[in-house]
Parts: C-alpha cells; structure tokens; sequence
C-alpha cells in the first residue's frame, strides 16, 4: 500500500479515525451476526442452536489466539498495511459465508473472521494516538470503540431484518462489500504507520505479572462469559420464551443496540474518574436483566425493558476493560490491548460454547439465569479486589 493520497489536515487526520472504526464495526457485525441468524442458519444445515452458536465460537476462540501471535509476528510490519491486508481477508472469509455449501465450511469462514478480529482489533484500537493530535486522543479512542455497540445497533438488527426478507446468506455479501470500502478508506486517509513499540511475548508477560492486569482479566473473563454465555441464544428466548414473531426480534434487537450505544457514550463520560465504580455498575445491571428475564421477560413489553437494561449494561462494558487494561500497563499500550483483545475473544468464544452446551441439556430459561450468577461473581472478583487494593 503506498502512501496515504491527501494532505494530512484536521479532516482527515479524522476521516483515518473514521476508517479504523468502520474496520472494526465490520469484523464486530461479522462477528456476531449469527445471533439475530441462528435460527435460519440452523434450520439451513438442520442444527439444533447450541450446535449452530459453534459459529459464535469458532472466531472467537482463533481470535484470542490470533491476536499475541498476528501482533508479535507483525510487530515490525508498517500498521496500516497489516489493517489492509486483514480487510482483503475479512471480504472473502464473508464471501466464503456466504456461499458456503456445508457447515463445515460455514465454520471455515468463521475460523477467517477469528483471524482477522485478532489482528485488526488489537493493532486498530491503540492507533487513535497517531492518528490525530495527543490531546484528542482520548475522543478519537472513544470513537474507535463506538464501533462495538453499533454493531449491535445497525450491524445485527439490519442483519437479521435482511435475513429474514432475502435470505441469511445477504447479510454476509453485504459485509463483504462493506469491507473492500474500508479498505479504500485505510489507503486514503490512514498515513504509513511504522511499528513504534515493538511488541514481544516477553513484554506482555511483564504485563501480565502486574497485579491490576490480574484483577482485570479474571473480571473481564467472567462478565464476556457471562454476556455471551447468555446473549448468543436471546433470539431463541424471545421465540420460544417470549411469543415474539419472528419479524419483530429484529426491533427487540435494535431496541437493545441502542441502548448498548447510550451505555458506551455514558461509560465514556465516567470510566476516567470511576473505572471501577462503572465496571461495577455495568456487572450489577447486566446480572439483574439475565436473572429477571426469564420472570420478567414472558411479556413483549417487560423482555423489551430488561434489553434496555442489558444494553446500557453492556455497552459500558468494552470501555470498562479496555480501560483497565490501559490504566494497568499505560507503558505498553499495544501490549494491553492485545490482552484485552486475547482475553476478551477467548472468553466470548468460551461463553457462547457453554452456552450452547446448556441450551441443548436444560432450557434457555435456565441459560440465562446461569450467565446472571455468572455477572454477580465478577462483581465479588471487583469488590474484593478494590477491598484489597485499600
């Protein structure tokens, strides 16, 4: 990739910002995508849900791998090349979705999108620094991870809306498409970006010895499970539990996206005066809306009010752990994000496994109750920490 083509002004030191967010709202959107399409999918290649969110845990799993290896292998390689080159790679692991015959190829294009997650989210989201002045670094971080939620809000939702009226098979094209424009976007506003903090296995076990580093793994670990663990297999919920008709759960979607995106906004706005105090909040709401829901959310009305509740609670928590991480180790940021990424694909992956497991053996009910418990431990892990810490 040659040199980035226009004059490097405010606008589009900004637009390069814009083209690393709409990167990673692309592997985001791929990523879970089969959650508003586990249904059709599933009845496509004649899989229960539990077997189908193998395809929720397929890329996550190759992602936590993929991103200490992509990024130390690469450690020397110019940034936004390597963004280019898994961009290319993203594109044709959606084309591969797409037109995949069986579901073991179906899973072969899933283990393509794990690579990329790996690579391009823990080279991408450190780069805000560089791309535009120190002092709006912070703004341009922020930005950067709105692209998590808006996956949930315009990714999944349109997803599953276009599944259901052309197919589960047209999202995944689309996607593709969407991909190469970014790549254009990276080659026109993203400058070279030559490795300045050269990253090796042994700075991230400097990192990870550090205790704060500890503290937030294991809390990152058990809120993405549970999350995941649970989210994976809502559609199913609101089918089976619920009533809902098919063609309203992608509105039930968006109404959770949305509030997944206002949950961002408001931990970007507190996460650097109470880190601890927002990861806690988010914890707390996100075991109080799993625990209720199967009470609560047999209702239209009340399952749409414990999404609200899920979303805001979720969307703080991306924030909330790439926040730690970078307060942990603020000397080795790529390193940091790299365990943020690592850590937080392998327990999405893990999640969504046991998860599904459940699901086949028990009920969805009991899923969701299972991922609430799951939430109030890690915020025991937090409190006890904090206790601890004083």
């Amino acid at each position: 990739m040659a040199g980035s083509v226009l004059v490097r002004t405010p606008v589009v030191r900004w637009l390069g910002v814009v083209a690393v967010t709409l990167g990673i709202f692309s592997l985001v959107t791929a990523e879970i995508l089969p959650i508003g399409l586990l249904i059709p999918i599933g009845e496509d290649f004649g899989l229960s849900p539990g077997r189908t969110g193998w395809l929720m845990t397929a890329p996550g799993l190759v992602a936590a791998v993929a991103a200490p290896l992509v990024t130390v292998t690469t450690a020397r390689v110019d940034r936004r090349l390597m963004l280019g080159v898994l961009m290319v790679v993203l594109a044709g692991a959606d084309v591969l979705a797409a037109v995949a015959g069986t579901y073991w190829l179906e899973l072969a294009a899933r283990v393509l999108v794990g690579l990329v997650i790996g690579g391009f989210w823990s080279i991408g989201a450190g780069l805000a620094g560089r791309l535009v002045p120190e002092h709006q670094a912070g703004r341009a971080t922020a930005v950067i991870f709105s692209a998590v939620p808006l996956g949930s809000v315009l990714g999944v939702p349109a997803g599953t809306w276009l599944g259901e009226h052309g197919g589960w098979r047209l999202p995944f094209l689309l996607l593709a498409g969407l991909s190469v424009l970014v790549l254009v976007a990276l080659v026109l506003f993203v400058p070279p970006l030559p490795a300045e903090e050269v990253t090796r296995l042994a700075v991230l076990r400097e990192v990870l010895r550090l205790r704060q580093t500890r503290v937030g793994l294991v809390a990152t670990c058990l809120i993405v499970v549970a999350h995941f663990g649970t989210y994976t297999y809502v559609t199913p919920f609101l089918r089976d539990v619920t009533g809902v008709q098919p063609e309203l759960i992608s509105t039930l979607l968006l109404v959770y996206g949305v509030a997944g995106l206002v949950g961002n906004g408001l931990a970007g706005l507190t996460v650097s005066r109470w880190l601890r105090l927002t990861f806690l909040s988010a914890a707390g709401l996100l075991a109080l809306a799993t625990l209720l829901l199967p009470l609560v959310g047999r209702t239209t009305l009340g399952a749409a009010g414990l999404l609200v509740v899920w979303g805001l609670a979720y969307g703080a928590v991306p924030v909330c752990s790439m926040s730690w991480f970078a307060a942990a180790a603020p000397q080795a940021r790529e390193a940091a994000t790299v365990l943020f990424t690592s850590s937080f694909q392998a327990t999405l992956s893990a999640g969504a496994l046991v998860g599904g497991l459940l699901l086949d053996r028990t009920s969805v009910s009991v899923v969701m109750v299972c991922g609430g418990l799951t939430a109030l431990v890690m915020v025991g892990v937090l409190l006890r920490g904090d206790a601890e810490h004083s």
